[in-house]
């Protein structure tokens, strides 16, 4: 697990919320605090589809919803004229880009024993925070998966041209 500072909060939710960068992430849950303050639960509702939908995996695929479908609704929450006085996203690595992380390292964990990658994202009303943080199905004293998604990440962030600190 890492926490990095964003040094260039504006150049980030540019690539957040108006690129298609984070669209290999599902977002598991957003709150977003401007003139009220919203919540989405990124949980797949059962209840809004047909039995025939349900079980239709292109529909539905994942348990929580694509980056890429939410992100035009988490724009239109926080763009505007007023910065938001906080937000905060949820962020799981989508599964099938899991083992090729692994595969860098040597570790016998396979994707199978990993819940998610997690990135969290904190904005705090003046520092915008990541956190990493590796969900696994059962506990593993390995941390290896741990450092690799850590490694991973910086390596997509200095990519995108995200610059960020170290805390």
């Amino acid at each position: 697990m890492i926490s990095l500072k964003i040094t260039n909060v504006k150049h980030f939710m540019g690539r957040l919320l108006g690129s298609d960068d984070f669209d290999s992430f599902l977002l598991e849950e957003a709150t977003v605090s401007t003139y009220n303050t919203f919540q989405i639960d990124g949980h797949m509702n059962r209840e809004f589809y047909t039995t025939e939908e349900w079980e239709d995996e292109t529909i539905h695929p994942y348990d929580f919803s694509m980056w890429k479908n939410m992100r035009p609704i988490c724009f239109d929450l926080i763009k505007g004229t007023h910065t938001p006085s906080a937000f905060r996203f949820v962020l799981h690595l989508i599964p099938q880009y899991v083992q090729p992380i692994l595969s860098k390292g040597d570790t016998a964990i396979t994707s199978q024993q990993i819940k998610a990658f997690v990135l969290n994202i904190k904005y705090d009303g003046t520092v915008l925070t990541l956190v990493t943080g590796t969900a696994f199905h059962t506990f593993l004293m390995d941390k290896t998966p741990d450092a690799l998604w850590d490694q991973t990440l910086r390596q997509f962030l200095d990519k995108k041209g995200i610059s960020y600190e170290e805390l």
